[in-house]
């Protein structure tokens, strides 16, 4: 079993401490902890809002010159179900953050994380572009702004930070 698995296995099997603990903080209880405990809590809000399975998918995020390019694969690359399920959700939030709307990312990573004020203040002038991937999809953010191509890349690393092994940095 590897650390990510046995991390979340140990979560879940916790006599449903987890469920309480997440329970408390979607009903404006105590914000996301550091490290471990904060990377389980993603794991576990995560679940709720992403419909393919983070143990047999990667997120990798790629800053760019202009903003940045989020993957999200199957690490399977003929798991056709996973790859079904990336492509919807990134779909529709292609969608949702052209319009403003980042309520999956804030239900996931709290509604302080790096870069998001100056995404949802900013969303107009950020273009959002989703593509198929063999193996995903992908969604591509382009600005001519340098503060919001910033705002791109604290917001990545905060994703980085708080997927842990179920992401990686493109650079």
């Amino acid at each position: 079993m590897n650390n990510r698995k046995r991390r979340l296995w140990t979560a879940g099997s916790a006599a449903g401490g987890a469920g309480v603990a997440l329970a408390a903080v979607l009903l404006g209880g105590s914000p996301l902890q550091d490290g471990d405990d904060r990377q389980d809590t993603v794991a576990e809000r995560g679940q709720s809002v992403m419909p393919f399975d983070l143990e047999q998918t990667t997120h990798r995020f790629t800053p760019t010159e202009r903003g940045g390019v989020q993957d999200v694969i199957a690490d399977q690359p003929d798991d056709a179900k996973q790859i079904g399920l990336i492509r919807t959700h990134l779909q529709r939030e292609a969608t949702a953050f052209s319009q403003g709307d980042f309520r999956d990312p804030v239900q996931i990573h709290g509604d302080s994380m790096p870069g998001l004020k100056g995404l949802q203040e900013g969303y107009e002038r950020i273009e959002v572009r989703y593509r198929e991937r063999p193996e995903g999809a992908a969604l591509t953010y382009t600005t001519d702004e340098p503060a919001l191509v910033d705002a791109l890349h604290d917001w990545f690393e905060a994703q980085l930070s708080d997927h842990g092994d179920h992401a990686e940095s493109g650079h």
